[in-house]
């Protein structure tokens, strides 16, 4: 059976000769494809600055449409839109989550998200971070996270004084956690207010930053002051999704689920009068180009810039002597 030819038919005009073959074009003059320039991430947050300006007035208002039409408008926005774009999820994709972020959203005292403003904050911001490493495979359960060779175990590290920062792990059991309440009850204030860490694991290029950022934060505020406090580092899919039903303002999709993100306490050290030292740290080296910050209140959430892996590894590597 013969199958019909998808062309419209031979134009009207000579007969092209079988005996002269089309002429193909040399490898070397096809055009090529240009990678699309980079976002531009100072753009990116001055327009969404002028952004949260906007939903801050309608923040207590009680009209969800005027917010909806407002956030489909400015997402919409060179600047903007491009960012979202370079996302695995794309512009559309971006602005429905965000949309239905903000539809389901209630303010309680577990969440970073202080009203709806913060909301969008950490939203679109964060999304720089899922923008960088989009092609990186998500941790999707616990198990995935204690097997990968990715990640290294900080407590085999700081038993050997290798960590210029501190941490502390979730208690495991109902004992551990009644012994933390005490703790607290006693001292209050002798460490930051936080549940600690389901993980103690992260990549090394996010240990070595964060013994930089350690260094530099002693060196700046001298003795006295505590060290770096490290509240969170990578999250499996799974556990962010039961932060998520416990009412925290965990993002998905999160760089936290790809080990390149990592959680530092910023109020805490307002009590030592060193809290704008470390905002001042963190903030140089995003203008550096090292680093994504998106400012969650009590902490302060960083990511490793892809521009800065290579950096980062060397320098994990020459510290630990491998």
């Amino acid at each position: 059976m013969r199958v019909p030819s998808r062309s419209p038919g031979q134009p009207p005009g000579p007969p092209v000769s079988p005996a002269a073959p089309a002429r193909r074009r040399a490898p070397s003059a096809l055009p090529r494809r240009t990678a699309a320039p980079a976002p531009d991430l100072d753009a990116y947050r001055a327009a969404v600055a002028d952004l949260l300006v906007e939903v801050g007035a309608l923040a207590g208002a009680p009209s969800t449409a005027a917010r909806q039409m407002l956030v489909d408008d400015r997402l919409r926005d060179p600047a903007i839109a491009a960012v979202l774009d370079a996302t695995a999820q794309g512009l559309l994709g971006a602005r429905e989550t965000l949309l239905l972020e903000m539809a389901r959203y209630q303010p309680n005292e577990r969440s970073s998200a202080a009203d709806l403003t913060a909301l969008v904050r950490i939203y679109l911001l964060s999304r720089i971070d899922v923008m960088w490493w989009r092609d990186t495979p998500t941790y999707r359960t616990d198990g995935q996270v204690n097997a990968s060779t990715d990640l290294v175990d900080l407590e085999w590290l700081r038993r050997r004084d290798l960590l210029r920062f501190r941490y502390t792990e979730q208690p495991a059991t109902v004992l551990g956690r009644g012994l933390r309440a005490v703790g607290r009850r006693l001292r209050p204030d002798a460490t930051p207010r936080t549940a600690g860490l389901m993980f103690r694991r992260t990549r090394r290029e996010v240990v070595a930053l964060l013994n930089d950022i350690g260094r530099e934060f002693a060196a700046a505020t001298g003795p006295g002051i505590p060290p770096l406090w490290v509240t969170s580092l990578v999250r499996s899919a799974e556990h962010q999704h039961r932060l998520r039903r416990l009412g925290y303002a965990a993002m998905v999709p999160s760089a936290h689920c790809l080990g390149w993100a990592v959680d530092v306490e910023m109020a805490w050290f307002t009590r030592f009068g060193a809290r704008d030292v470390l905002a001042e740290i963190l903030l140089a080296r995003q203008r550096a180009g090292e680093v994504n910050v998106v400012d969650e209140g009590q902490a302060w959430h960083l990511c490793v810039a892809p521009a800065a892996r290579k950096r980062l590894r060397g320098a994990y590597e020459a510290e630990m002597g491998v």
